[in-house]
């Protein structure tokens, strides 16, 4: 961390990079407020989400189209890998986000996710035996410590599912780490750019199907703003991340890019209190500041 920090003051050329990660972090982290915005107008978590997976297909499947120019076809076992991570990293963990956000705000849902390391650390023992090193365990501690603390404050706030709509965000956090945990191979494999245009695509795919399969086509009959909140959810805060994360990546480093990318809570925080009038206190203040901290300890610990 500190010799990627110091390769970016030694090189200013390399300092467009670290914009590149941090409009990346704040395009993203601008998804949840987008989605709450969208709930205001009668929409469910069924049909909210195929929307925004239905404008982002076109771009994720002309992502896969480039990326597989040239390359040899993919075999059947990786078809099975790339369904696999589609579901889990894409499809599942955003319909249990979309589900979560019904009952909690957009600061916990932010901190929730933004857990995901310190979740691939704990799935990355459990499954392959990687030993947790105590600096890590102590950093896991204070990140878990301080989403209690926000949660704990939640729960205080008028609202019913306080709980389960934090438990929703947690489970789609495990289900993304799972896709982080499994896809080493695969990426090496078929590339990154490849593999998460291909992913993407399946879970595009597989939340317009659960529309047909769930819901009435009348369902898909939603006011105008939803319309707009869905398109604008596809692009800017869908798929311009992903590829400002990956410039970012190429011109600064994945080490530098994870720990720019730390502005996305802040700013769902920051976004949160002006757009969405949600609470903006000391308990919220204390608990990002612990959660960052904590997050931040670990990548570095990994970097």
């Amino acid at each position: 961390m500190a010799s990627e920090i110091a390769a970016v003051r030694r090189a200013p050329s390399l300092a467009p990079g670290l914009a590149l990660a941090m409009a990346g972090a704040i395009a993203f982290s601008g998804k949840a407020i987008i989605v709450k915005l969208a709930y205001r107008h009668g929409v469910d978590a069924v049909t909210l989400l195929m929307y925004r997976m239905l404008f982002a297909l076109p771009i994720f499947a002309a992502m896969a189209w480039w990326a597989s120019r040239g390359k040899t076809p993919l075999a059947g076992r990786d078809w099975l890998g790339v369904v696999w991570l589609g579901f889990t990293g894409y499809y599942l963990s955003s319909f249990l986000d979309f589900a979560g956000l019904q009952y909690v705000s957009a600061a916990l849902e932010r901190l929730v996710l933004y857990l995901n390391p310190t979740l691939v650390l704990l799935l990355g023992w459990m499954l392959y035996g990687k030993r947790i090193s105590r600096p890590q365990a102590l950093a896991m501690a204070v990140s878990y410590g301080g989403m209690l603390l926000v949660f704990g404050h939640e729960l205080s706030l008028p609202g019913p599912h306080t709980a389960l709509g934090a438990l929703l965000v947690l489970l789609s956090a495990v289900s993304y780490a799972v896709y982080m945990s499994y896809s080493g191979e695969l990426v090496h494999r078929l590339g990154s750019l490849r593999l998460a245009g291909l992913a993407t695509t399946v879970a595009c795919l597989l939340c317009i199907a659960q529309f047909a399969v769930l819901r009435p086509l009348s369902a898909a009959q939603v006011a105008p703003e939803v319309i707009w909140l869905s398109l604008l959810n596809a692009t800017a805060c869908t798929a311009l991340p992903v590829l400002l994360v990956m410039m970012a990546i190429e011109r600064i480093g994945a080490g530098l890019t994870a720990q720019t990318g730390m502005v996305g809570p802040m700013s769902t925080i920051l976004m949160g209190a002006l757009i969405l009038g949600e609470p903006l206190n000391a308990w919220v203040i204390a608990g990002t500041v612990l959660v960052l901290g904590g997050v931040f300890l670990v990548t570095r610990r990994k970097a």
